[in-house]
């Protein structure tokens, strides 16, 4: 499929939610090492409540879909989490037509949350965030996007999973791990973990689609 209509948009979210749901102990396990040890519980339920409106749609095409998301994720995800990806999907959805979106309209909708995140958060590429993950993955997809949906879509993942381990050697500058100065050094950040995790959602959706 190269468009994201409701029903892709609807199936992404929902492999998003499988995704975090099967590394949830994952998440845990590096959230425990430099945070709370809340990231991937607090997603797990944030996800887990999207059931109901995925099971039905906004009629409104999928960035109805996206901002509805969205704030049920600030609803009932706890933590910093909730706000971030909850910010994240509705500007996403807001950017959106209402028709379906190219990829190229897609990769401005992506720039918008990657811009809606750093005004809640603050943080810069190499602050060890998820913004590590959603800056890389927001430019790949853009300078994929000629080449079409899921193409656009697979380079995002990638971008976003290297970004994710990149975050390894950086010292946190941002977040609950800042607190721990050099000791978030040799960490992977668990919330560029999550956005790898959702982005590679995104291209198996698209590839299945």
């Amino acid at each position: 499929m190269d468009t994201l209509d409701t029903a892709l948009a609807a199936a992404w979210l929902r492999a998003a939610a499988a995704a975090v749901d099967r590394h949830a102990p994952e998440l845990t396990a590096l959230d425990s090492a430099i945070g709370d040890g809340d990231h991937g519980s607090n997603l797990r339920r944030g996800f887990t409540a999207l059931a109901p409106l995925l099971a039905a749609p906004p009629a409104g095409g999928p960035g109805e879909l996206l901002r509805a998301a969205g704030s049920t994720l600030i609803s009932r995800v706890g933590g910093a989490s909730g706000p971030l990806y909850g910010s994240a999907l509705r500007a996403l959805g807001a950017a959106l037509p209402a028709a379906p979106a190219t990829a190229a309209e897609l990769a401005e909708a992506l720039a918008a949350a990657l811009a809606s995140v750093q005004r809640l958060g603050g943080a810069q590429v190499g602050d060890k965030t998820m913004v590590d993950a959603l800056a890389p993955a927001a430019e790949a997809f853009r300078a994929a996007a000629g080449q079409g949906l899921p193409a656009a879509a697979e380079a995002a993942a990638r971008a976003a999973e290297q970004g994710a381990r990149d975050t390894v050697p950086l010292q946190a500058r941002k977040g609950r791990a800042s607190y721990l100065g050099p000791r978030s050094v040799g960490h992977q950040d668990p919330g560029a973990t999550s956005t790898g995790l959702i982005l590679r959602a995104l291209a198996e959706a698209a590839a299945a689609g």
